[in-house]
């Protein structure tokens, strides 16, 4: 069983940086999509960034592109975030996830996940 847990989250005002971490217990070759996504209050949750565990290609929403970099240690199974410039925007809760299957397409939807951490709460306020 698959198992993810987030930290990094906090308060934080506009423009500073974040980075948040996925600690990954009992992932097996199959888990090779990694994502994170959010959900805002009263919002539907939705993507961030996608990586291929293996090749380690990306893949970004508009609203981060540029700013939010989505990374891995193998070694240690822990997959990364870093935030920068983070606007009001971007408060949410933040979720690491990951397929149960084999997958070659970077996949976005958080529908197509099926193992969840619990999250982690980012705020961007002044």
């Amino acid at each position: 069983q698959v198992q993810l847990l987030e930290s990094g989250g906090g308060l934080v005002q506009p423009g500073a940086s974040l980075r948040l971490t996925c600690t990954i217990s009992g992932r097996t070759v199959n888990n090779n999509m990694l994502g994170w996504f959010r959900q805002a209050p009263g919002k539907e949750r939705e993507f961030v960034a996608v990586i291929d565990w293996v090749r380690a290609r990306t893949a970004y929403a508009d609203s981060v592109k540029g700013r939010f970099t989505i990374s891995r240690i193998n070694s240690l199974n822990t997959l990364y975030l870093r935030m920068n410039t983070l606007e009001p925007e971007d408060t949410a809760m933040y979720y690491c996830a990951t397929r149960a299957k084999l997958t070659v397409e970077l996949e976005t939807s958080p529908s197509q996940y099926d193992y969840w951490g619990q999250g982690t709460q980012v705020t961007v306020a002044t």
